[in-house]
């Protein structure tokens, strides 16, 4: 890969703490913390204070360990978050005036994310969400150092096509062998029920039985394709699992770098990809369209010898080429809340624009709070409490540099609410 090409492959960010839910002494500077490469920054402070305290925000401006003020920030007890992006420097440190019984001060960065929604045309022929002329099946690199590629090619409707490998040479051949086409149907077989949704969002529960929720894509992802169900989760590369939900793909990290707690959107799109898996650097995909004219003279587009079946390949982080990150959802839609009752978790770490409308049709005021969790390890803080009157929708949009990992919402009342998060 060009270096070049390292900037076409989704926005950078970054996170991190140099007080992270602990005591601060009075008067002492922070360990410095990298400032420079990014085009909007935050940073997330939360304190437990006897009194009001100063934070002093310096900056390291040229990298050579000399340090000036920058701002300062009035602290007391409680949660604020602060836009650093107009300051400029290569590293930053902080120091309070006062002791903080407990505090953190968590970064957060990110890079504008310059791609659009358009699908990249190296995808041309993989199938659409809307459409029903389609062929896929399930697929598998061979163990005992085959090397070759198993595919069990469906037709709509669960019908066998057949059984085909992909060899080295990227030539995909029929194989008449009913054992192998069942064998690769009943290993490789798509586990169904892995998400749910409802009227507000995509819901996985975990092993635990926690439930996430995410956004939500093109409305036909409700209804089941005409492949049945596509694949959610799969390793592609070593101990880096690509996870997928109505159109968009997600990094996920592996359960001790935390799961899905930590997961990261990285595209989003109107194809309805139905298997995918790695094989010899390659990142392959089922699901294509039977129109004569898609994808034709497509070199990514891989047929079978008899015409039948078709494969596609590329690079696993062509997937950065679908689109830009997006969707609509939330923790609630036209839901009965509890009051006090923290909603379900919904993802807000590394989308765009972002901006929250909160309703309810009860009687009178509730205040909706909005809380977000800055590290997606369960450290929630209280955003902003908006007070909105029954049926009369309150709308914010959030500050361009603002995000953070997860967000949910809690009433103070109860009530029947929505609080649907658009991501554009």
């Amino acid at each position: 890969m060009e270096p070049k090409q390292l900037d076409h492959l989704g926005p950078v960010i970054g996170r991190g703490a140099v007080w992270m839910n602990e005591p601060v002494k009075a008067g002492e500077a922070s360990e410095p913390y990298l400032f420079s490469g990014y085009d909007h920054k935050g940073l997330h402070l939360n304190v437990t204070a006897p009194g009001p305290a100063r934070i002093t925000v310096e900056v390291d401006e040229a990298g050579n360990g000399t340090w000036s003020k920058a701002s300062e920030i009035e602290a007391k007890t409680g949660y604020q978050w602060v836009d650093l992006s107009n300051v400029k420097g290569t590293w930053i440190r902080l120091t309070s005036s006062a002791a903080l019984e407990k505090a953190t001060a968590y970064f957060q960065y990110r890079n504008d994310d310059k791609r659009n929604t358009t699908t990249d045309a190296i995808f041309a022929g993989v199938a659409k969400v809307s459409d029903d002329n389609v062929a896929g099946g399930v697929i598998r690199a061979h163990a005992q150092n085959k090397r070759t590629l198993a595919f069990a090619a469906q037709a709509p409707g669960g019908k066998d096509i057949g059984y085909y490998e992909l060899d080295a040479e990227l030539k995909l051949k029929a194989v008449a062998d009913e054992v192998l086409l069942e064998h690769t149907k009943k290993n490789a077989a798509i586990p169904a029920g892995v998400l749910s949704s409802d009227a507000a969002s995509v819901i996985f529960t975990d092993d635990a039985g926690k439930r996430w929720r995410l956004p939500k894509g093109d409305a036909a992802f409700e209804k089941a394709g005409p492949l049945g169900d596509s694949r959610v989760c799969r390793e592609v590369a070593t101990e880096r699992d690509l996870f997928t939900a109505q159109g968009s793909f997600y990094e996920l990290p592996a359960d001790n770098a935390g799961g899905l707690s930590k997961i990261r959107p990285v595209a989003t799109s109107q194809l309805r990809i139905h298997d995918y898996c790695s094989y010899r650097g390659l990142f392959i995909l089922t699901g294509l369209s039977n129109d004569a004219e898609a994808g034709k003279g497509n070199p990514h587009i891989i047929r079978s010898d008899d015409g039948k079946a078709s494969l596609w390949a590329g690079a696993v982080d062509d997937i950065w080429k679908l689109g830009k990150p997006r969707g609509e959802g939330g923790p609630w839609k036209d839901s009965a809340v509890k009051a006090n009752a923290p909603s379900e978790p919904y993802l807000m770490t590394a989308y765009d624009k972002k901006k929250v409308t909160l309703s309810h049709s009860g009687k009178g005021t509730v205040n909706l709070k909005v809380e977000v969790d800055l590290t997606g390890s369960g450290d929630w803080a209280a955003y902003r409490t908006f007070e909105v009157v029954a049926d009369n929708p309150v709308v914010h949009e959030f500050p361009a540099a603002f995000t953070a990992y997860w967000v949910r919402v809690v009433s103070d009342k109860d009530t029947t609410a929505s609080a649907t998060f658009l991501y554009e």
